[in-house]
């Protein structure tokens, strides 16, 4: 019996010694396979995050300023230069043709908020490229075509007749819309930038830009003197208001379209960049939603004050 309890004690002793063993090589592996999963996942999640930021990194920056092009106390060069100087852009575009970059880089009489401020960045920043993206031959094509000065003869015929109380009510209620939409945007266009480079901004230049353009063509379809009135084209033909006044409606969305473009094909051959587009504030809308249509993943639209 003794022999045989102590036997039963060695035993025991050694199946705890064979345990106690066991518990040790099994928590030391349970240890190193967590410290491998653990650097594992964390060289993977680095992996994703450093892919994200490079993305956005290399994503063309492009901010549409919308610009007041006189100077005025609450918008004038040095205001536009220090948003410039903020952004840090490498190429600014300017809204001009060809002909019209060649004045900018030429004549120094050119007065102007846009190209006196891309002028004093481009003194502290030299390497800064500058294009334009107008319609090309814009204004002479205007001219040509006799919607110039046909557009603002015909706004000021349909405002006469207005005073005079000869329109028709349902006229009347839509150069009465016109009207108070434009005087909505002279009001806030007299705020700081920021006020007139918004999407709600937008939405309102958008309503007052498709009255001009759609709705008042409801009054000179209808009226007799835009048909009686005409101008004399460059080549000597007549051109009535009211055809005048198609054509610049037209327009309104051909030059738009083709702004869009010459931005988008501007980005797509210097990738990577900062582009800064100066614009009149009531294009802002249609070429932010142009540019979001042509977008294919390349390109980030940012606002000037956005952190």
């Amino acid at each position: 019996n003794k022999i045989r309890n102590t036997e039963n004690q060695v035993n025991t002793l050694i199946n705890n010694s064979l345990q106690n063993t066991i518990n040790r090589e099994s928590c030391v592996y349970l240890l190193v396979s967590y410290n491998f999963m653990k650097q594992t996942l964390t060289i993977i999640f680095s992996f994703i995050i450093s892919n994200i930021c490079l993305a956005q990194q290399t994503k063309t920056q492009i901010y549409i300023i919308g610009n007041i092009h006189d100077s005025v106390p609450n918008y004038n060069p040095t205001i536009l230069f220090q948003i410039l100087d903020n952004i840090k852009p490498d190429i600014i575009l300017h809204e001009v043709d060809s002909e019209g970059m060649k004045d900018y880089e030429t004549n120094k009489d050119i007065k102007g908020n846009e190209i006196i401020a891309s002028n004093l960045y481009l003194k502290k920043f030299s390497q800064t490229l500058r294009f334009s993206f107008d319609f090309e031959g814009r204004n002479k094509y205007r001219k040509e075509k006799g919607m110039v000065p046909t557009d603002n003869l015909t706004v000021k015929l349909i405002d006469s007749l207005y005073n005079a109380k000869k329109l028709t009510r349902q006229h009347a209620n839509i150069y009465e819309t016109f009207k108070n939409i434009t005087d909505s945007l002279i009001k806030i266009a007299e705020l700081s930038p920021e006020n007139f480079n918004n999407s709600k901004t937008d939405s309102i230049a958008e309503k007052r830009q498709y009255f001009q353009y759609q709705e008042l063509l409801k009054i000179t379809n209808e009226r007799p003197e835009f048909v009686k009135n005409y101008v004399v084209k460059p080549n000597g033909e007549k051109i009535s208001y009211k055809d005048g006044f198609k054509l610049m409606s037209d327009f309104w969305n051909l030059r738009n379209q083709t702004m869009a473009k010459n931005i988008y094909d501007i980005a797509e051959k210097y990738p990577n960049r900062k582009i800064v587009v100066l614009t009149g504030f009531l294009h802002r809308y249609y070429l932010i939603k142009e540019l979001r249509e042509r977008n294919n993943g390349n390109i980030e639209i940012r606002e000037f004050y956005e952190k």
